[in-house]
């Protein structure tokens, strides 16, 4: 039962914390639209979405009123298009003129974005699958509200590197054509099927027809409650995490079950995520700050965050009947202004992210590099951080983002939740030779659990 303290301590988490919903994503099957012909798919992914997604942002806006939560974006993500359209696409081309389809879909029904112009190639590459891929960066640049996402390795299979030293050139390609493309493309390994955030989410094949997914976000609330332990045991910062974890938890909860019950479809998953935003008072790095670091980055920074990202997660199962998608701590680097601080001054660098990914969400996200970096070295970091999720069996995942015509320490501005970062360095090294061989990873030997 809650009670008027619990109503009350919300309202100041979301007042004065920048606690809210990041997201409602509505997750819709497309598996009953697949045709033969490119046409009669294009028209039944447009009516299918357009239907089951029609009440989606006004219900949203709904519940804000109503609760006095606000949720961010109102999102739908889809089956990966790889599948969607083996049959009816047969080139590069196909592909675009289903990428713009959805993109109609997605401004008809007024939601932020669609997510799940996917492949998932972790063991190899179709011809669809392929197709897609070489599609990308003129899919990016042809639309704007549609977001990609390749899965190129999984702990179970191993890292597909054919697709990996593709999606090298993939991304080089689609920062030549289009000045936000990179930051809606999202290189994965073990990619989860439930994910809301952007811009990785895709409804699985193991989903059901639709289904109402929630990303809830207060790196401002958790912020607050931390600086409160100053001097304080370990113990005692544990908890209070834990604690505050729990209450963010609940609101998220409170919402996907309106929403559900409201739009008619099972409730999915809230995802736990801390996910920042370039606004002042709602950064992850300034939770590693108020822990007791000078900035992220300094030394510790990584214990900092793997007890960060444990606490969340404690906490955060105890409020909801169900908890997927990534659940943890963003660490993307234009999107939080304490990660742009640390970066500007020195104190975080390519090196010290990939140290940190290998205990907290995602990976290395959002981050500028310079525009001239070849495509090799962007496969090298791609696969690089494929084999900290497979060998650890947890999701990574790859946004980077050359910035055309700039070098180290210029800025790359992005707007909006998508924020700036500074031109981070990368290692001039040569990793071609390496990258060009072909085939796969093999998986870890303590893949073969049977």
């Amino acid at each position: 039962m809650i009670n008027i303290y619990e109503v009350n301590e919300t309202n100041k988490m979301i007042e004065e914390q920048n606690l809210d919903v990041r997201t409602i994503t509505l997750g819709i099957s497309l598996m009953d639209c697949i045709s033969d012909d490119l046409g009669g798919l294009c028209d039944n992914i447009y009516k299918k979405i357009t239907t089951v997604a029609k009440d989606l942002v006004a219900t949203g806006r709904d519940i804000e009123h109503e609760f006095g939560i606000p949720i961010v974006n109102k999102r739908i993500s889809v089956t990966p298009i790889a599948l969607i359209g083996a049959s009816a696409a047969k080139s590069p081309d196909d592909f675009v003129k289903i990428a713009m389809t959805l993109n109609d879909a997605a401004k008809t029904v007024g939601v932020n974005f669609l997510g799940g112009y996917s492949a998932l190639v972790s063991k190899g590459m179709t011809a669809a699958d392929r197709n897609l891929i070489e599609s990308i960066p003129d899919a990016l640049a042809a639309t704007n509200l549609i977001c990609s996402s390749v899965n190129v390795g999984s702990t179970r299979c191993g890292i597909d590197m054919d697709a990996v030293r593709l999606m090298g050139r993939v991304i080089k390609d689609t920062s030549a054509k289009s000045d936000m493309g990179c930051a809606k493309l999202v290189v994965f390994c073990n990619a989860p099927d439930d994910n809301p955030f952007m811009a990785g989410a895709f409804h699985g094949v193991t989903e059901g027809d639709a289904v109402i997914n929630v990303g809830v976000s207060g790196p401002g609330v958790v912020k607050r409650a931390v600086e409160k332990t100053k001097g304080e045991s370990f113990e005692v910062l544990c908890e209070t995490i834990k604690k505050t974890a729990f209450k963010v938890t609940r609101v998220g909860q409170l919402v996907a079950r309106e929403a559900s019950s409201r739009l008619n479809i099972p409730f999915g998953i809230v995802d736990l995520s801390l996910a920042p935003t370039p606004a002042v008072g709602d950064s992850v790095a300034d939770i590693l700050c108020a822990m007791g670091l000078e900035h992220a980055g300094a030394p510790g920074t990584t214990a900092a965050l793997a007890l960060l990202n444990d606490q969340v997660k404690k906490g955060g199962v105890m409020a909801s009947s169900y908890v997927g998608g990534l659940s943890g701590a963003f660490i993307p680097v234009s999107e939080d202004r304490g990660m742009i601080d640390a970066a500007s001054v020195g104190a975080l660098t390519l090196e010290k992210l990939e140290a940190m990914t290998c205990v907290c969400s995602v990976g290395l996200d959002m981050i500028a590099i310079p525009g001239d970096t070849p495509a090799s070295t962007i496969a090298g970091i791609i696969a690089d951080e494929m084999a900290i999720g497979m060998i650890n069996s947890k999701t990574t995942a790859v946004r980077l983002c050359p910035a055309k015509g700039k070098k180290v320490g210029d800025t790359a501005m992005y707007g909006g939740l998508f924020g700036e970062s500074p031109v981070m360095a990368v290692n001039e090294f040569s990793c071609e030779e390496f990258i060009n061989r072909k085939g796969r990873i093999p998986s870890p030997i303590h893949s073969f659990k049977n």
